[in-house]
């Protein structure tokens, strides 16, 4: 059975948010808490621990997966982002977006949109996943939890333990959450294109 640990929503405390850091150190996969429901996460260059996110989720290996960054110093290493795109993005994080981006070098490829050669990027703003991504000192790999069958984040971590235990190494308890995704916002072209609206409004892309 995986661990559940209580984390503080507003102020995550620390011992407990390094010992989250060792679990993604080790290759294992994560429930935690963001601004749009819980997510799975693992570390970037895992593969195993991105195989079973996808088992998890249901999904095949060209499924969009998003780099979570503590801030937007760390965009330009992972996608190429023009000044445009850049005010769009600035203006609205930390927040309940994600951002779609042609990918660099350093994204690995199994990351990325195999056609496309694009990667999700978000900013949250909930204090324990930014607290872990600042401990972690680089993005985590990271996807919505939605079930298979499901159209919505899964929001009730005791729940989340009971459904997937013994299939994920830890789930960080944050609160309830809604349950609404992210907003996706493709900004690969010349103008921005809505993906997908959810939590993030969709006004400022119009």
């Amino acid at each position: 059975m995986s661990q559940f640990f209580y984390i503080h929503p507003q102020n995550p405390q620390l011992r407990l948010i390094n010992q989250t850091v060792e679990v993604l150190h080790k290759g294992g996969v994560i429930v935690y808490p963001t601004d749009s429901g819980y997510a799975l996460g693992c570390m970037l260059e895992d593969k195993s621990a991105m195989e079973q996110i996808c088992r998890i989720r249901n999904v095949d290996n060209n499924h969009n997966f998003t780099l979570v960054c503590r801030d937007l110093s760390e965009l330009s290493t992972y996608a190429y982002v023009d000044n445009t795109a850049f005010r769009l993005i600035k203006n609205n994080t930390p927040g309940n977006y994600t951002f779609i981006l042609k990918a660099t070098k350093e994204v690995p490829r199994r990351l990325m949109n195999e056609k496309r050669k694009t990667i999700g990027l978000r900013v949250p703003s909930n204090p324990i996943a930014l607290a872990l991504l600042e401990a972690l000192n680089e993005p985590l790999m990271s996807t919505t939890l939605i079930l298979p069958g499901n159209d919505f984040a899964e929001s009730d971590p005791e729940e989340i333990q009971e459904r997937l235990g013994k299939r994920v190494n830890l789930v960080i308890h944050g609160g309830s959450l809604g349950q609404q995704p992210t907003t996706v916002i493709d900004l690969t072209d010349t103008s921005p294109q809505i993906v997908r609206e959810g939590t993030g409004d969709v006004t400022p892309f119009l």
